[in-house]
């Protein structure tokens, strides 16, 4: 057993196809088959069952899955661990993940100042779903992840507030409840709402905030860029929650008499079991010192 056959292992499971696991290793699919099949008789087991063009995983492949996920993790912990003692400059990749808000209006000016301070760090960027990244974290294909945190984190999670995003609820400038001086919650439920998706974590906070009032939301339109949602508000398509950062021209802040503040957190996420190198520890103290700034100017 060794780690390019646990890797091909892992991406088969994880894809459930070979042909796509070969894409994303670089690799033949012929090679990865090999590489599965070598596997399955090293651990005497079959791990995949092969039904026409579909595959699933066999109870011993679902028992092997962690645990492939575990010593990767730990043999690629043990090479950061020991990279870090070198000391001197930092080098190396990092791979992080940003969500599309906090890309756009928060992370430039820190990116920036990253990369003037570590030259030599080549940074592998991806633009996720905050969702979509926490589960790059805890599978262990993202270093770092910067997103609007979960309301219930996976104990394997550690995660640092940074920014505390203030959410307003807003119309168009002509809707219905634009002149009003105080509006109720109730009053919300009479008009179309535009949310992200059902399964993001800033829609179950609205919800959770809807529910604990015993009232439905009708929500006619979802996506998950807020500066989509705040084009379809502006042209009177419905009512949202945006953040304070983009609400501007064409936007009317509601005065939601009934309604507690909504706050939602924004953040950076490591898996616990992982030991950061030093540039990801050196992004992290940048955002955090940036959070604490925050806090002082609030």
């Amino acid at each position: 057993m060794d780690t390019n056959t646990l890797q091909a292992f892992l991406a088969v499971a994880e894809s459930g196809s070979f042909s796509k696991a070969a894409d994303h290793l670089f690799l033949t699919q012929s090679a990865v088959s090999k590489r599965v099949a070598l596997l399955e008789e090293q651990l005497g087991s079959k791990l995949f069952d092969r039904i026409g063009r579909s595959i699933s995983m066999t109870e011993a492949g679902s028992a092997l899955l962690p645990r492939a996920r575990d010593i990767l993790l730990q043999l690629d912990d043990a090479k950061r661990a020991i990279n870090n003692l070198s000391g001197g400059d930092i080098t190396g990749t990092l791979s992080l993940a940003a969500s599309h808000h906090i890309s756009l209006h928060r992370l430039p000016g820190f990116l920036r100042q990253f990369s003037e301070e570590c030259p030599q760090v080549e940074l592998d960027l991806r633009f996720e779903e905050s969702e979509v990244a926490y589960e790059g974290v805890l599978k262990g294909d993202l270093e770092l992840a910067l997103i609007t945190l979960s309301p219930e984190p996976d104990p394997n999670i550690h995660s640092e507030i940074i920014w505390d995003d203030l959410l307003m609820y807003v119309v168009a400038e002509d809707h219905p409840l634009a002149n009003k001086h105080e509006v109720e919650l109730a009053e919300l439920t009479d008009f179309n709402a535009i949310l992200p998706g059902s399964n993001t974590f800033t829609r179950s906070l609205v919800e959770q905030l809807f529910d604990n009032h015993e009232l439905n939301l009708n929500v006619t339109m979802s996506t998950n860029y807020l500066d989509t949602i705040r084009m379809m508000v502006s042209i009177g398509l419905g009512w949202s929650l945006l953040p304070e950062s983009l609400i501007g021209k064409g936007l009317k802040v509601l005065n939601v008499v009934d309604s507690e503040p909504v706050h939602r957190n924004l953040g950076i996420i490591f898996h616990r079991n992982r030991t950061l190198s030093n540039a990801a520890a050196y992004l992290v103290d940048i955002l955090k010192y940036a959070g604490k700034d925050d806090v002082t100017k609030r």
